[in-house]
């Protein structure tokens, strides 16, 4: 009979929800006999819950992010009582029926999470003898945190070795392995392409440097207020610019006059977002997890603007240790620094070198080849 996988996240920002993607593709291409389905958890609650959970941290991202990121290193340190862990699950359990009746109701042989939630959830199940299906954890930040460790749970998978050290510190059983795989990103990432072959994909000549500014999948953050900063670049570059689905503010760059030195381009949600990577020198980004992952497996630099305190700045120490990003504090430097990298080919070279050894394109299909041994 064909295994039953379930692959299950929340759309608490769009990592998560990616690297489920990422996780199924690779499934639907290792075992295509399988059952696979993936489920966001917060599309299983109320209108009220999924706002407090999903809508609320996007509100804090966009207006309040420092208050986000206390919250973060408030829940990342060693707790006294395990009072408001236990207050947080029974609001979790509550509201999240739907998910437990899936799980109980139907039969499955794995299940795959690519966040906290749903794990807490099962781990409980699991603890009171009500459900024994093996599951593991996929981590989807360069470093982890505490809210990722639910016991018991199978097997957990980190973006780097540090990662996986640190969710250990947590109290993860000796007994249950750790993998240090990379972040699961689309499979597309896993099929190598030239920076010539992406060029000549997008009618490009190549001549100028390559500048690709992303404003993630809903298009937020002071987008044309960076665009206008990169517009700023002495040297001469060709900017693309993608906006996601946010069709207003594409339209708002659309109307900037682009410099005579320079070329422009501004997408809105695309599914090339692996050929614009291929072709790109540098990507000027918040350092989301997936992003991040996606940029560093096509080789580009990275510069860094506005991460999120908390799980971005983290990403961010990260990249910056080893040498694969720049750092842009604000935009009114952004141009000077972009400017001053691309006058130097032999450090954009060194930061695309490091960039490249970092990557980690076939992470989603060595998740999907560990967590299938469990079968």
């Amino acid at each position: 009979m064909p295994k039953k996988i379930l692959v299950l996240s929340a759309s608490v920002g769009a990592g998560h929800l990616r690297a489920a993607q990422a996780v199924e593709l690779a499934l639907r291409q290792t075992v295509p006999e399988a059952t696979v389905r993936n489920v966001d958890v917060l599309e299983l609650t109320n209108a009220a819950f999924r706002r407090l959970y999903g809508k609320a941290y996007l509100d804090l991202v966009n207006k309040a992010p420092h208050v986000l990121g206390y919250f973060y290193d408030l829940l990342d340190r060693p707790v006294s009582s395990r009072r408001g862990d236990r207050l947080r699950l029974a609001v979790q359990k509550l509201n999240l029926k739907r998910l437990i009746k899936l799980l109980l109701d139907e039969h499955w042989d794995l299940i795959i999470n690519t966040h906290f939630l749903s794990t807490e959830i099962i781990a409980s199940l699991r603890k009171k003898r009500r459900f024994r299906v093996p599951h593991v954890t996929v981590t989807t930040d360069f470093m982890t945190h505490r809210l990722w460790v639910h016991e018991p749970c199978d097997r957990y998978f980190t973006a780097t070795e540090e990662g996986a050290l640190y969710l250990r510190s947590w109290g993860v059983s000796p007994e249950v392995a750790i993998y240090s795989t990379g972040i699961p990103i689309h499979p597309v990432f896993s099929v190598p392409k030239s920076r010539e072959e992406c060029l000549t994909h997008l009618g490009l000549s190549g001549d100028h440097s390559v500048v690709l500014q992303l404003a993630g999948g809903f298009g937020v953050g002071p987008i044309e207020k960076l665009y206008r900063a990169l517009l700023d670049v002495e040297v001469p570059i060709t900017l693309i610019a993608v906006t996601g689905r946010n069709e207003k503010i594409k339209r708002q760059l659309q109307s900037v006059a682009c410099p005579p030195r320079h070329r422009s381009l501004v997408l809105g949600f695309t599914e090339e977002i692996d050929v614009l990577m291929g072709a790109a020198d540098l990507v000027v980004s918040k350092p989301g997890g997936l992003t991040t992952s996606e940029t560093l497996a096509r080789g580009a630099a990275m510069v860094i603007v506005n991460p999120i305190p908390g799980q971005e700045s983290r990403n961010s120490d990260y990249l910056l240790e080893n040498g694969a990003a720049i750092k842009a504090n604000n935009i009114a430097t952004l141009a000077h620094k972009v400017t001053e990298l691309l006058r130097n080919p032999k450090r954009l070279a060194f930061l695309k070198a490091n960039a490249r050894n970092l990557g980690r394109p076939r992470a989603a299909f060595d998740v999907v080849k560990s967590s299938l041994e469990l079968l």
